[in-house]
């Protein structure tokens, strides 16, 4: 009896970690760069009608659920969940006031439609469901 404890502890033991191991890996490539918009759904505009100035940034801050950026003219501050490859952004928090145009209308009612994320060659893709919303580039 006291083996097959040992061996079924081991074994969830085993799996925890596997788990735990592979959300780590995919949470840090969120972290590992400052992202910059390259593409955005819905606008009949132009991307680069949207932002002719700068595009959007975002900065996944390590180890809190604060991210950064600038969302094509104002800089901003504010809370995300992830759970997984879910994520949720709250209304920005802190933000700098400039008017700047549609696009930072756009960026900002987007992002509160985003319920997942992925990493893939290289890009974050924010996504509602399994339609990319947004694709962000690594910024230099």
């Amino acid at each position: 009896m006291k083996k097959q404890f040992l061996l079924l502890l081991g074994i969830l033991s085993f799996i925890v970690m596997s788990c735990t191991a592979n959300t780590v890996v995919k949470d840090q490539k969120l972290y590992a760069n400052a992202w910059e918009l390259e593409y955005i759904t819905g606008p009949r505009i132009t991307f680069e009608g949207l932002f002719p100035d700068m595009k959007p940034k975002i900065q996944f801050t390590a180890g809190s659920d604060m991210i950064t950026g600038n969302s094509g003219c104002n800089g901003y501050a504010t809370r995300f969940a992830l759970k997984g490859d879910m994520i949720s952004f709250a209304d920005p928090q802190l933000s700098t006031m400039m008017y700047c145009g549609d696009g930072e209308a756009v960026f900002r009612k987007t992002m509160k439609q985003i319920d997942r994320y992925r990493v893939a060659d290289g890009k974050l893709e924010l996504l509602t469901g399994d339609i990319v919303m947004m694709r962000f580039k690594p910024a230099l």
